[in-house]
């Protein structure tokens, strides 16, 4: 029997930056490590757009960067200077492409492509069953997770669903210095509902309808959506569609384990998609910084919540209670937050990185009685 020290079971975003951070640390030069995948990624699938200060752990494969972005909404608009942040792009298709060019070229880590039906805790180890094999490992880590499972389990639980167009046009259009992030001059019946846009060139940008609701809605409902904006907001009549990505992202209120035994989540699965925002791709990277830290300094990679992050969830619990419950409108809620907060303060508040007397300032920027009743309704 095969025995491996890791197995990472499933190679989206945060098994891929997984096993890209083992392979760059001598420290796991010599650890013997799977990773199982349903099937090989060769298509850009789908974008991650994210705020950063500094240089990234896939800084060689942003695709782009802005400086500068507009908020928009019928309350509030305004173009932000991001410093000492940027907004990043990072495409589907590079991240697969320099993961898969590492992992062939390492000599300690295995692919494999194949179903995983089940992962289970032996007596010494975890056992992993694909529909063609069965695998050992010390320890696993799983992104695979039924986004049914989980819904069912929070108390309020919202969907984050989109559909994005990469659209080019014959003449100049856009203004490649400055992303959109949120454009919330849309219908708002469905739910929460914005646009952003991301600008590749004067000529070509991804244009993106966003939504935070419980349910999906029609394909041609989001078709409508994205026509609608380009023709009324970006006054677009002639464009040509070279992409297309659509995703649902739960946002839930459930409480993560994180782990079962030596079986450790990492992802989604793992509770690194923000309840209130939908975001994930940040919190992805700083779990995958927290294990190896932990594996190199204690030897497990078990990693315990702290106060901090306890608090957080808080917060997080108290806005999805407050957009589930439609006790504020959610383009209200975002337009505070923008208008009476500098982008400093909310970009750290939103990364969880925020200080106590930063949150009380910023939680009072919002509407106090739905959000004090909320509050209580959380604790």
């Amino acid at each position: 029997m095969v025995k491996y020290d890791y197995i990472i079971a499933g190679g989206g975003l945060s098994g891929l930056s997984l096993a890209h951070r083992f392979i760059h640390d001598p420290f796991f030069a010599h650890k013997k490590i799977l990773l199982i995948e349903r099937e090989q990624k060769n298509q850009n699938d789908r974008t991650w757009c994210f705020w950063e200060k500094g240089i990234g752990h896939f800084e060689d494969i942003v695709y782009r960067k802005w400086d500068h972005a507009w908020f928009h909404s019928n309350f509030h608009s305004e173009r932000y200077a991001l410093h000492p942040y940027q907004y990043k792009m990072v495409r589907g298709i590079d991240l697969y492409k320099c993961c898969y060019d590492l992992i062939e070229s390492a000599p300690n880590i295995e692919m494999r492509y194949a179903s995983v039906s089940s992962i289970n805790q032996m007596d010494d180890c975890i056992e992993v069953v694909t529909n063609n094999d069965i695998f050992y490992g010390e320890y696993v880590f799983s992104s695979i997770f039924s986004p049914d499972e989980y819904l069912k389990k929070g108390r309020h639980n919202l969907l984050q669903h989109f559909k994005g167009w990469v659209i080019e046009t014959p003449t100049d259009q856009f203004d490649p210095t400055t992303a959109t992030l949120m454009d919330f001059r849309m219908d708002q019946r469905h739910g929460t509902t914005f646009i952003y846009v991301m600008p590749f060139s004067e000529r070509k940008a991804l244009v993106e309808y966003t939504l935070f609701s419980k349910e999906v809605l029609l394909q041609d409902e989001y078709v409508l959506g994205l026509q609608q904006y380009i023709s009324t907001q970006l006054n677009i009549s002639e464009f040509t569609i070279t992409e297309e990505e659509y995703g649902v992202i739960p946002m839930t209120d459930h409480g993560f384990n994180g782990r079962d035994g030596n079986i450790i989540y990492v992802g989604t699965a793992g509770g690194q998609t923000k309840a209130s925002s939908g975001y994930t791709y940040q919190f992805v990277q700083k779990q995958c910084n927290q294990i190896v830290e932990k594996i190199k300094t204690t030897g497990s990679p078990v990693v315990v919540n702290s106060f901090m992050q306890k608090r957080f969830k808080w917060y997080d619990r108290v806005l999805l209670n407050v957009l589930y419950n439609r006790k504020v409108a959610g383009d209200l809620v975002f337009s505070l937050l923008f208008k009476r907060n500098n982008i400093k303060r909310l970009f750290s508040f939103l990364d969880n990185e925020s200080k106590v007397h930063q949150e009380l300032y910023l939680l009072n920027t919002l509407p106090k009685i739905p959000f004090m009743l909320s509050g209580l309704e959380e604790m």
